[in-house]
């Protein structure tokens, strides 16, 4: 197979090649370095990959056997393999075992070859980071590829490898998503394992998953990856059947609501606005209702910020400090970024009090979240509110910010995302719309939809229908790996 081919096929088509042996996994494993070394100089995506032989076992009878795969440099633990969370103060940290996701993708077949790059402690939606370097967007090399999950888009969308590990605390999947033209499903918490080392995440808003280039790879993904351990705090019951089944089952007649201003009254680029109403038009045209709506958070925008930085702050505080006593380096400005650090400030001035009450809100939104879906399926927004950044802007003046400033940066960049993560409610960003003619020609926009608790099957069906009647399977970065 020729590297030319290689691109052409999503995860579960080299998975058939390898089982009928038109393909082994050590020819998929060449050509994806192969891959990495023809576009990563370029992207950044891949900080560290290895041979076949240092992949570890991974199963033969998997639905992913012998598939390359990527794993972020975060919320996952490779036996033997670094885990350094994108930061200097972990550098060189090596995972004495497997966590209970990564056995879970062994059992998959996928064959893990490398980590992708993520921002310090993954506290920020675009990819760039001092210990890293910058992850660039495969569409344009001058702008970003989003974040947290921003290494493992550029790489999927360059062709590196067809599918790959991802995480989502606040948009991580879909903001990347959106940037790169590619799928990207947040699922409801409770549906992956985050355990044995990070069983809350954030307070049960960060969840595991990935990022893919068809709407089938990333179902049989979470088809082989869901469940939680005994004992883990949050746990979903399985789905009636299958989530690769609901890809090509008719999604109805749904009732869909339109959100075009994001709960922040922000602005929203013409360009997105635009790309968004239309996409709405072609779901009018499948058949479904589509109606405008505002949503109701349930709190303030300040209110709901507050209580997010109070969460993550505080956790960063723990995670900090457990890898600098792993690691014996201090907790200063030449271990961390200014606005990791300022967060990690922030964080330990946070009484117990205080992140009750961010609890309070959580769950506040939780509760009016729910009543969304009593007259509508799914909510639909831009995933995003403009096209992505020039690289090396997200983070100006971040040394003048605490952790109060810097969340709500975060949640400025990208608005849209982050209440399905409080809430708990799956989500995905679909490449429905591209940029039209002008300097921004060709960039992917990507269109959010969320659904009610536990509903990925709603959101699985109707993106199954996108994608046949729009399908972008077609389209090619500039960066491309088939290209060489």
């Amino acid at each position: 197979m020729k590297l030319s081919e290689y691109v052409t096929h999503d995860a579960l088509g080299l998975a058939a090649l390898v089982a009928r042996k038109d393909v082994t996994p050590h020819e998929l494993a060449e050509l994806a370095r192969d891959a990495i070394a023809a576009v990563n100089p370029a992207i950044g995506a891949v900080v560290e990959h290895w041979p076949l032989a240092d992949a570890g076992h991974a199963s033969v009878d998997g639905p992913f056997a012998g598939v390359p795969f990527l794993i972020k440099d975060l919320a996952i633990a490779m036996a033997g393999k670094r885990l350094e969370l994108g930061s200097r103060l972990a550098a060189g940290l090596v995972a004495p075992g497997d966590s209970s996701l990564m056995q879970r993708l062994r059992a998959a077949g996928l064959v893990t070859l490398g980590r992708t790059a993520t921002p310090e402690m993954a506290f920020s939606t675009a990819t760039e980071s001092l210990q890293q370097g910058q992850t660039r967007n495969p569409w344009d090399t001058r702008r970003s590829a989003g974040g947290s999950s921003g290494g493992a888009a550029a790489a999927v969308a360059a062709g590196i490898v067809p599918l790959a590990h991802a995480t989502d605390a606040a948009g991580s999947i879909r903001v990347p998503a959106s940037f790169t033209g590619l799928f990207g499903l947040k699922s409801t918490r409770g549906r992956v394992s985050n355990g044995p080392g990070l069983d809350e995440v954030f307070a049960g808003l960060g969840v595991q998953g990935g990022l893919s280039r068809t709407v089938r790879d990333s179902a049989a993904l979470l088809d082989a990856i869901h469940g939680t351990a005994a004992g883990e705090p949050y746990h979903t019951a399985r789905p009636a059947q299958p989530f690769l089944a609901e890809v090509g089952r008719d999604p109805g007649r749904l009732r869909i609501g339109l959100m075009l201003a994001p709960w922040n009254d922000g602005a929203v680029s013409q360009v997105v606005t635009d790309a968004t109403t239309d996409a709405a038009r072609k779901l009018e045209a499948l058949g479904h209702h589509i109606d405008l709506q505002r949503p109701d958070l349930g709190v303030s925008w300040d209110a709901f910020v507050h209580a997010n930085a109070q969460i993550w702050c505080a956790t960063l505080v723990n995670w900090i400090d457990a890898i600098a006593v792993q690691t014996g380096r201090r907790v200063d400005a030449d271990t961390l970024e200014p606005a990791t650090l300022a967060a990690y400030r922030y964080g330990q001035r946070v009484t117990g009090a205080a992140f009750a009450a961010a609890l309070d809100v959580r769950n506040a939104v939780t509760r009016a979240t729910a009543g969304w879906f009593d007259n509508a399926d799914v909510i639909m927004t831009p995933t995003m509110p403009d096209l992505p950044e020039p690289v090396g802007t997200y983070a100006a003046g971040a040394g003048q910010m605490d952790g109060l400033a810097w969340t709500a940066r975060v949640f400025r960049h990208s608005p849209f995302t982050p209440a399905f993560n409080v809430a708990g409610l799956p989500a995905m960003s679909v490449p429905m719309a591209t940029a039209p003619a002008g300097p921004h020609a060709g960039l992917p926009i990507g269109i959010q939809f969320g659904a009610g608790f536990a509903q990925e099957a709603t959101l699985l069906r109707l993106a199954g229908q996108i994608e046949q009647a729009h399908p972008w399977a077609d389209r090619r970065p500039a960066v491309w790996a088939g290209r060489t």
